[in-house]
């Protein structure tokens, strides 16, 4: 049997990422943390915050509570790992309650809903289903206070270069009067509001979507359908496209046509993307189907195959909003429950 360059090469960059990964949570995991030394940590994150240009008062107000938080550690070292198949997930993660909630919600906000989808040209039933999948439609969006979380996560080393980034962003965001440090909550990794935005993912999209001066993800229902259409549309999204569709492979397929599961990188993942995708006609061609075993769609677009378990899976034609729905979370489970919750909400019509 021939040897498969490219699946070698694939597995052998999986493997030195993993390896890298390994090592640097193993080096975090043997560091002794304590309160004093949390203590300590914060200190020297106060002063480099004044260094940057915060304001003495802003920045002793943002850390008068400032909590180490060990469930935050905790969580962090122990997310789980991957046990299941997308086809035990998705029933989990867009059960039939969820989608008659969606369904209602989206009519309940009918009217703002288009309105945002008019500004900013991306179909209400997405930002329904991101608003779903990322906090039950607002109903959990964290209970952490954010500086503790992102000091906390910062001091634990892990990705301290990641979450320092993140805590000045937070601190920006205080500064401009968005949110009062006693209302600024999150997760435990410091994802805000009701669509769960990273505060460097704050600042390049939140938007004020009412005009009110102020840009308030955690109450606010303009701002927080206007943030999400914002990130969407600044991300390249074709109103005009879905996002993908379910596809049957034919017997013996090339299954290195599609996008390795494990790229270790966005960067690593859109150059996966350019060498897999192809036109409709293209893989027509080479013999994929629709789920039902008819023609794919008579129309001039390109889609990149995607495995999002192996090709025993489910498989999908990915078009160019998969690409969107990725940089907001790049996650082939993810992105599939965001489809699949949306496409429940287009059929049937609601009326």
């Amino acid at each position: 049997m021939p040897f498969n360059l490219t699946k070698i090469k694939q597995a052998l960059t999986a493997l030195v990422l993993a390896t890298s990964a390994m090592s640097t949570q193993a080096l975090a995991e043997k560091k002794e943390l304590t309160e004093e030394g949390f203590a300590l940590y914060v200190t020297e994150l106060k002063n480099e915050a004044i260094k940057q240009g915060f304001s003495e008062a802003l920045v002793n107000n943002s850390f008068a509570d400032v909590k180490f938080h060990k469930r935050a550690v905790k969580a962090d070292r122990s997310q789980p790992e991957k046990v299941e198949t997308l086809d035990t997930y998705l029933p989990k993660r867009v059960p039939q309650w969820k989608v008659d909630k969606a369904r209602t919600l989206y009519k309940q906000h009918k009217d703002l809903l288009n309105d945002v989808a008019e500004k900013y040209s991306v179909q209400p039933r997405f930002i329904v289903a991101l608003w779903g999948l990322e906090t039950n439609f607002g109903s959990y969006t964290g209970g952490y206070n954010v500086i503790s979380a992102l000091s906390t996560l910062a001091y634990e080393g892990r990705r301290e270069t990641f979450f320092k980034k993140q805590l000045m962003a937070a601190l920006t965001i205080l500064d401009e009067g968005h949110i009062n440090i006693d209302n600024m909550k999150g997760s435990w990794a410091g994802a805000m509001g009701q669509n769960q935005f990273m505060p460097t993912s704050f600042l390049s999209y939140a938007v004020d979507g009412d005009g009110d001066g102020k840009k308030d993800i955690w109450q606010n229902q303009a701002d927080i359908f206007a943030s999400m259409a914002n990130y969407l549309q600044k991300e390249g999204w074709n109103d005009e496209l879905t996002w993908g569709r379910q596809v049957k492979l034919p017997e013996n397929f090339d299954t290195s046509l599609a996008i390795p599961r494990n790229t270790g990188s966005r960067k690593n993942w859109l150059k996966a993307w350019g060498d897999s995708e192809k036109t409709l006609s293209e893989w027509q061609a080479l013999g994929i189907r629709r789920v039902d075993g008819t023609n794919l769609p008579h129309v001039d677009i390109k889609a990149a195959l995607v495995f999002p378990d192996d090709e025993n899976g489910r498989v999908y034609l990915a078009y160019d909003n998969y690409k969107s729905l990725m940089h907001w979370n790049l996650s082939y489970y993810f992105v599939s429950s965001v489809g699949l919750l949306s496409d429940r909400i287009k059929f049937p019509p609601v009326q």
